[in-house]
């Protein structure tokens, strides 16, 4: 198989309510969220034109109501849910990785983040 292009998102943040505790579901917290769009951009590259790549404002759109608009208990489960809805929307990526961190999560012990990486392939 051909190496496919790859289209980045790097730490989309937003404010959402996911959790296992119920701390976490009522009072938020940020979520950062990577994306990786594997796709066959050559007529992209050759067209200059829009219609020809994947818009990545529409897959910012496509993320954050995947974040905001429910709840998850595992951001294992969260990261799933944005993966299946970029897969749905945009039929030029073959692959997908999500990538969800989470500042500040509750544990006993000093970090920067938890983060859950996943990756799905169309097909």
């Amino acid at each position: 198989m051909k190496k496919l292009d790859i289209i980045r998102l790097h730490n989309a943040v937003f404010y959402a309510y996911h959790g296992a505790l119920s701390d976490e579901q009522s009072l938020g917290g940020k979520f950062q969220i990577d994306v990786e769009l594997h796709c066959n951009l050559t007529a992209a590259r050759k067209s200059d034109n829009l219609n020809d790549t994947v818009n990545y404002e529409k897959v910012f759109s496509v993320m954050q109501h995947a974040v905001v608009g429910r709840k998850h208990f595992l951001i294992e489960s969260l990261a799933e849910a944005i993966a299946a809805a970029i897969l749905k929307e945009f039929k030029r990526v073959i692959k997908i990785v999500v990538r969800v961190r989470k500042p500040g999560a509750p544990i006993h012990g000093v970090l920067d983040y938890i983060e859950v990486e996943v990756e799905k392939t169309r097909g």
